[in-house]
């Protein structure tokens, strides 16, 4: 590689200040819900109040003569769509049922929440009042929510015409299981439940459609424009260069803004069918029920072991409860619990199924982590529970079975091959800022407290996940093949000036990219993050992307730019040593100057080679003016980041009241573009599994009601709930990238839940719990060890609607209330 590839990078690295903040602190943001276009209409939609019925009749009449009131719609009235909502991808190599999804319901309705009709007028809150006059009449039809009984023979159905409940199973592996349980002295097995989530973003969806001479432009709160363009453009039946979609500044998506919605279609339809834009803003009870949640798996795992701890097998069976409908990666996600089901560690004999179940709720789609998380939780509270078994520590059964680092780049048992690791220096790392002997002389001080003892108990979470989302295709030597199709793409262009515009295909939703991205691509081409202006979003603007998610912004996005960037360094430092009469093997870029190598006096700045590129007086033979490069990258694998983490808990025994008093997390992304920003998602990726772990919980009561529909029935952490994170980082390179870089978004998120489970059952294994499923609220707790102690807990456990299962975990109820006593909010 020559010098121009390789530069002396001075700003990546550095802690910088996100570009991005002013304008967002100062009032300056552009989002969504802020414009206002001119002739601009109100959308409110009309939603099922039934989770599975016949629709016997639709009233519209009083709706359409209220004031202001411009159109009233049904699902008969859209009968000219080209097609239903897209569901684009599946596990490799199975065939998934897949019940039609229309933008409004077509006679029946299968979830609470499902669009059943929408009002179209003058006035934002006009249309919510004539909405109100719209009147629907069900006829109720069985309803299954439990996706364990939606699997049993003879259940209800959700939809008669698929036969079925099931949409699908698919399995990976790799060793042999009967090999596995053959070596083991001890086999543990577990039924660990991960409930389903919302994603609850700070600023909920939002879409304004403005359909004008054959053009329709689209402003929309999405994490992946591009593709939105390309849904919208076979379901409305237009080009896509006469589709043009904007997400400007949005306010968090956490994956819930990668699906593509029903209300999208509709806005975009009835601004056609109106000739005015149409604006729709979601209010928070719309997205509890119907935007996609995260989660609901129930993992049946077991896990087999040598009396010295050497795991000799692993296998899951994981009930994925898809909701009514399938999204864009409805049945994809639990395909990635399978990818990552080693974890950490060198288990010769693995097995995962994933069974997909339709029931009627909302879908479920990508959350934060997306099937990684699920995997990591049942993993790690699994390695407690083998080293409870074998009366091992924890720790030393982790470092029993981690990958060495000399392995790297390491097949594991299903054929994929991680990138790069070291999983000892991590723990290592962590136990510098854990003292565990200290600890326990305090776990045990406070446990024997004459008057007050408190339960104190730590965790531990080793993880690593699989993300940067990417390869078209990736092939392991054991020949397992694993589609994804998710490129990148980059332009960089040098103004005449010797500003810069990075354009990527990659579009943010609250990273700080623009500031990683300049400090990127300012190295590469010689110049400074604050004349790199970054742009995305903009279908309209740069080539096709794909959008964030899978924590690729960086490995892939910012890949692809590099990449970009490098290429005009590349035509720069040609152009100079034409101007300096230098051999281009003589230019390197030191400083911010293209110079002659031993003469830096003799050197030219971005602006002067960018001057001679538009005005193309002295250039070299045969070299088209201007200075801009494209790319688009392709990865040949993904990568693969981890780190350990340790959570420290106090429980009341007397209430179940949890308390996180301090958390620490050692994570390894590869070098830092920016620390700051790597510590940012690290915090909230720690919050939202904090969240899920204690508080968080979308529920569904036996008739299909949602009965988490706001911020008062699902509680969401406080900055009162959580203790001031503590972190660090070791940077272990990829090898796949030429930054080195790995994901960081989706860290927390993955690794925080098991440590904050482990640290609870460490606390109350005095009192006799030694297994627990989230969430861990009050009630859940206190009943586990009125259980364990031999005293049933008078009623149902799971009061407000919650499920008490014979494993020795109650599930929350409608309203899991956290240690501020405030629900969160």
């Amino acid at each position: 590689m020559t010098a121009i590839e390789q530069p002396a990078e001075k700003w990546v690295g550095q802690a910088m200040r996100r570009k991005e903040d002013p304008r967002m602190i100062t009032g300056r943001g552009r989002y969504v819900d802020d414009m206002v276009l001119s002739g601009m209409l109100y959308m409110a939609v009309i939603r099922s109040t039934e989770a599975h019925a016949n629709i016997t009749s639709i009233d519209t009449s009083a709706a359409k003569e209220y004031e202001g009131v411009h159109g009233v719609f049904t699902g008969e009235d859209l009968h000219d769509l080209a097609s239903p909502m897209p569901m684009a991808w599946v596990p490799p190599g199975v065939e998934v049922k897949t019940p039609e999804l229309w933008p409004l319901a077509r006679g029946e309705v299968k979830y609470v929440g499902q669009a059943v009709a929408v009002v179209i007028g003058e006035s934002k809150y006009g249309v919510v009042d004539a909405a109100e006059q719209v009147f629907v009449e069900y006829d109720p039809l069985p309803v299954v929510c439990d996706p364990e009984e939606a699997l049993a023979e003879g259940s209800q159905l959700c939809h008669e015409s698929l036969g079925t409940n099931q949409t699908h199973e698919w399995s990976i592996g790799g060793g042999d299981m009967d090999t596995a349980w053959a070596e083991a002295d001890v086999v543990v097995e577990r039924r660990i439940v991960n409930h389903r989530t919302a994603g609850s973003p700070i600023e909920p969806r939002v879409c304004i459609a403005d359909y004008r001479a054959g053009q329709l432009t689209v402003h929309l709160t999405s994490q992946n424009p591009h593709l939105i363009r390309l849904f919208m453009s076979g379901e409305l039946g237009i080009g896509e260069d006469s589709i043009r979609i904007i997400a400007p500044d949005v306010g968090g998506g956490f994956g819930v803004k990668i699906a593509h919605y029903p209300e999208e279609v509709i806005a975009a339809w009835a601004s056609r069918k109106l000739s005015r834009p149409v604006k729709w803003t979601e209010t928070r009870s719309e997205h509890m029920s119907s935007t996609i949640h995260g989660r609901d798996q129930i993992d049946y795992i077991k896990v087999g072991a040598k009396r010295d701890g050497t795991i000799t097998g692993l296998e899951c069976t994981a009930i994925c409860d898809l909701g009514a409908y399938q999204t864009l990666l409805t049945p994809f996600i639990p395909s990635f619990t399978g990818f990552v089901i080693s974890g950490c560690y060198k288990i010769p004999n693995l097995s995962f199924t994933a069974k997909g179940v339709i029931t009627n709720k909302m879908a479920t789609d990508a959350t934060r982590g997306a099937g990684r998380p699920e995997a990591t939780h049942m993993i790690e509270i699994m390695m407690d529970q083998v080293a409870a078994e074998l009366g091992m520590d924890r720790l030393e059964l982790r470092r029993k079975n981690f990958i060495p680092k000399e392995d790297f780049p390491a097949e594991v048992a299903i054929g994929i091959v991680y990138d790069s690791g070291d999983y000892h220096g991590s723990l290592d790392r962590l136990l510098e800022h854990v003292d565990l002997e200290a600890f326990r002389r305090e776990q045990a001080e406070l446990r024997n407290h004459p008057t007050h003892p408190i339960h104190r108990g730590i965790g531990f979470s080793t993880w690593m996940e699989i993300c940067g989302l990417a390869p078209s295709r990736v092939v392991g030597p054991s020949g397992v093949g694993l589609q994804a199709g998710f490129y990148e793409s980059s332009v960089v262009r040098v103004h005449a000036s010797g500003s810069v515009t990075a354009y990527s295909g990659t579009a943010p939703h609250g990273q700080g990219l623009d500031t990683a991205f300049a400090q990127v691509v300012a190295d590469r081409v010689g110049t400074t993050p604050d004349l790199v202006d970054v742009q995305h979003g903009d279908t309209g603007a740069g080539p096709f992307g794909l959008g964030t998610y899978g924590s690729r912004s960086l490995a892939v996005g910012g890949e692809s730019l590099a990449r970009s960037a490098i290429k005009v360094a590349e035509k720069a430092a040609k152009i100079a040593a034409h101007q300096l009469e230098a051999a281009p093997e003589d230019i390197e870029l030191v400083n911010g100057k293209y110079s002659v190598k031993g003469s830096p006096d003799k050197g030219m700045t971005l602006a002067e080679v960018a001057g001679a590129a538009y005005v193309p007086e002295n250039l070299p033979e045969g070299m088209e003016p201007g200075l801009e490069e494209t790319t688009f990258y392709d990865p040949e694998n993904f990568v693969f980041p981890f780190g350990a983490h340790a959570c420290i808990v106090d429980v009341d025994a007397e209430t179940g009241k949890i308390d996180v008093v301090r958390y620490v997390s050692v994570d390894d992304c590869g070098p830092a573009i920016n620390p700051k920003l790597i510590e940012g998602q690290i915090h909230g990726g720690i919050v939202h599994a904090l969240g899920q772990a204690l508080y968080e919980r979308i529920h569904y009561d036996e008739n299909g009601q949602l009965v988490t529909g706001t911020f008062v029935d699902y509680a969401l952490p406080s900055a009162a709930d959580v203790p001031s994170f503590e972190t660090d980082r070791t940077e272990t390179p990829s090898p796949v990238n030429s930054l080195g870089v790995k994901g960081v978004g989706e860290a927390g998120t993955i690794a925080a839940s098991p440590a904050v489970v482990n640290a609870v059952v460490d606390a109350l294994r005095p009192v006799g719990v030694t297994f627990i499923n989230m969430p861990l609220s009050t009630q859940a707790v206190w009943s586990a060890i009125q259980e364990a102690q031999g005293k049933p807990a008078p009623g149902d456990p799971g009061k407000q609607g919650g499920t008490w299962d014979e494993h020795g975990s109650g599930s929350a109820g409608s309203g899991p209330t956290s240690p501020s006593e405030g629900g969160g909010l």
